[in-house]
């Protein structure tokens, strides 16, 4: 188990809220990481933090950690790509479900079925599936249409610290969309091997470049999300 001393007592609590009890754990994560979680949980943390979770990673004493070791670990920060602290995953799995129902109706519409919710502040201001075939427009998938009614219900094109949660990982289309968007977190449901945007082909979301605000999540609910995939493409081939 990770103790005080070496790590400050709300370090070291801050550590356990994010499930990071051990150095299995921290290793897991990985210095750099852990110490973005931290500071995405809200703890004030300075690079002397950071220090002390490699040293503890690398099971050596803080200070045999060289000038250049150190320097690598700030470009380390500064290239990392977005990290949040994600919901408790019943409460994930909660709005996945809204999503997944979505889904489903695009699947009696004879659209591939893929559901999105948009969430702020703990609850979905705006709710859609895919609408491709019906709409003759490519550019309608579900992100897309949950991004446009949230917009307008919000009057901003920008979503910061808005969720979305949606049954398949995100093409780059729409990966690109959410990204621009400022969305705060993504969470998706199955991963998509042929055209998924978050790391299963590309990751925009690990560019830097192009993101600086939206962290993802995959997994959540994902058999649920895969069947209801499994079963459209089997229907539509009896």
């Amino acid at each position: 188990m990770l103790a005080t001393p070496p790590i400050a007592p709300k370090t070291l609590a801050a550590l356990h809220s994010l499930g990071i009890r051990t150095l299995a754990d921290l290793r897991g994560h990985g210095s750099v990481k852990t110490f973005l979680l931290l500071k995405a949980a809200g703890l004030t943390v300075t690079f002397s933090t950071l220090w002390q979770l490699e040293a503890l990673s690398s099971d050596i004493p803080v200070g045999d950690l060289s000038d250049a070791q150190k320097e690598i670990l700030k470009q380390s920060v500064k290239n990392h790509a977005p990290v949040a602290v994600f919901p408790a995953l019943p409460e994930m799995e909660r709005f996945m479900q809204t999503a997944l129902e979505q889904a489903k109706q695009a699947a009696a519409l004879g659209e591939i079925p893929v559901g999105a919710v948009v969430v702020k502040n703990g609850e979905i201001i705006a709710a859609a599936h895919n609408a491709c075939v019906s709409s003759c427009n490519i550019s309608q998938h579900a992100e897309i249409r949950a991004l446009s009614q949230a917009g307008g219900m919000l009057q901003n094109y920008r979503l910061e610290n808005c969720d979305v949660y949606v049954t398949l990982e995100p093409c780059s289309m729409c990966a690109s969309a959410l990204i621009q968007a400022r969305v705060k977190r993504v969470v998706y449901g199955a991963a998509e091997p042929k055209t998924g945007a978050a790391g299963s082909v590309v990751n925009l979301f690990a560019d830097t470049r192009l993101n600086k605000h939206t962290a993802i999540c995959g997994g959540i609910s994902e058999q649920a999300c895969q069947a209801v995939l499994q079963d459209f493409f089997a229907a539509k081939r009896r």
